[in-house]
């Protein structure tokens, strides 16, 4: 039998009418659609106090174990103490995982709101954002644990560590987990898991009935890579308005209070990344499992957060990750989507301030690290 002609399905994609899958956990809807939005939208606006993504400092250069070169930028305390207040005297350093088709910038809020008060490391997963573009074999979780591991010892060789992960960010911090469990054991302090899973997304997703978004996540994998291999249709689409995307960005990213400026901010991430990459770490998330890693966060302080309406993961797989991990503190968030980071960024960095009193405490009462 001959393939089926694809080029009007993808002329539709391209339009933003179909979409295979989205935000977080990747969307062809925001990926792809959106870039057609960002050609003619500014994403900064200035209905914030500082522009959304404007937080940064020096970079460097983490060279990863194949040879992928990974943009890393660190606020070190005593740049950002605040006034009145002294700077930590610890050497904590708080390291953020960012999701899928996103970049360092999704932790907009958390940077500024923890600025000052713990060494804060940032960095763009590979192929994603500044990072180097890696082969399309290593665009898989475990390869992102890896990662981790890599920018860990270049930039925190040593001392206690509070690791935040959101979406793809978070099965990053579990990937390690399960590849470093001795560092668990004696460095990590504090996890934090956003709007995230320890596996099982083919079993429904996008705010779909199960049986239909089962289907979705059968075949999305195929027509996101058909939609690659035609990667110049795509790019040359062009929406009449912007309010499809607008709507599809919120839709599949905020719950019900995303606003214009966060809307094309998150659109602003995802046109940063390339249509195959999308595609090529689309079944990664799919094949990812790690519940039985979730054994090792039991002896850190572990914070889990997830918006009540988050299609991307829905609030069922938070709930596993909380039944396997007794004692875990778990924050469902009213009226928020999958950017829950964002959309109710208060929330959230008062209960990651939470977690930073705790792991404090700990690390003042561990034998290693207590009396430094």
């Amino acid at each position: 039998m001959a393939a089926p002609d694809l080029t009007p399905a993808l002329r539709v994609v391209g339009r933003g009418a179909v979409a295979v899958t989205a935000l977080g956990l990747g969307a062809v809807i925001g990926a792809v659609a959106e870039r057609s939005l960002l050609r003619r939208s500014d994403p900064v606006t200035d209905e914030l106090p500082e522009p959304l993504g404007s937080l940064h400092s020096s970079a460097l250069t983490v060279v990863a174990e194949d040879g992928v070169q990974l943009q890393v930028e660190v606020d070190p305390p005593d740049a950002y103490v605040r006034e009145g207040e002294d700077a930590p005297g610890d050497d904590l350093t708080i390291i953020f995982c960012h999701g899928y088709a996103l970049s360092m910038d999704a932790f907009h809020y958390q940077r500024r709101d923890l600025r000052g008060r713990a060494r804060l490391v940032f960095y763009d997963q590979r192929s994603h954002g500044r990072s180097g573009r890696a082969e399309f074999d290593s665009h898989h979780i475990e390869q992102l644990g890896r990662d981790l591991s890599a920018v860990i010892d270049a930039v925190a060789p040593t001392g206690p560590l509070m690791l935040v992960g959101h979406s793809m960010g978070g099965m990053t911090v579990m990937a390690l987990a399960d590849q470093r469990p001795e560092l668990f054991a004696e460095r990590v302090f504090g996890v934090a898991l956003i709007a995230t899973t320890a596996g099982g997304l083919t079993s429904g997703m996008l705010g779909l009935p199960g049986g239909l978004g089962a289907a979705v996540h059968r075949l999305g994998p195929a027509v996101v890579a058909s939609i690659a291999r035609r990667k110049s249709l795509v790019e040359r689409s062009r929406w009449s308005t912007s309010d499809l995307g607008l709507l599809f960005t919120r839709l599949y990213s905020f719950g019900s209070t995303g606003t214009d400026a966060e809307s094309r901010f998150v659109a602003s991430m995802l046109s940063g990344t390339d249509v195959d990459v999308v595609a090529e770490f689309l079944p990664a998330l799919q094949e990812h499992d790690k519940h039985e890693a979730l054994a090792v966060l039991e002896g850190v302080e572990l914070l889990v957060v997830v918006g009540d309406r988050d299609r991307l993961t829905p609030k069922a797989f938070s709930d596993e990750i909380v039944r396997r991990v007794p004692g875990a503190e778990y924050v469902v968030v009213a009226d928020a989507g999958h950017m829950v980071l964002i959309e109710k960024h208060e929330i959230v960095d008062e209960h990651l301030l939470s977690l930073l009193d705790r792991v404090r405490r700990d690390i003042a009462a561990d034998p290693e690290f207590g009396a430094a």
